[in-house]
């Protein structure tokens, strides 16, 4: 299998698992955990009416966890379907 193949292939497990039962829904969970406290760190200020708020750091803020969290639900699981072979490859 050429190289082209095999990374279309792995996006394609990566997508699958990324959407597989239960992923989204710890991600978000965590996204509104994390990004609710890093929030109130970041603009506690501005949410208490003292200061101007600045909405697309407030979104991206909840975005990044749910993508870390997303990196390592799918990382993990695309680890755990690997055979013994591609590894040592």
């Amino acid at each position: 299998m050429n190289v082209g193949a095999r990374s279309a292939k792995s996006w394609k497990r990566a997508c699958l698992c990324a959407i597989s039962e239960g992923v989204p829904r710890r991600s978000l969970y965590v996204a509104f955990i994390v990004g609710t406290v890093l929030n109130v760190i970041n603009q506690g200020d501005a949410l208490l009416g003292m200061a101007s708020i600045n909405w697309l750091k407030i979104i991206l803020t909840y975005c990044v966890p749910y993508a870390v969290c997303t990196y390592g639900a799918v990382s993990y699981q695309l680890r755990l379907t690997e055979t013994p072979l591609e590894r040592q490859a």
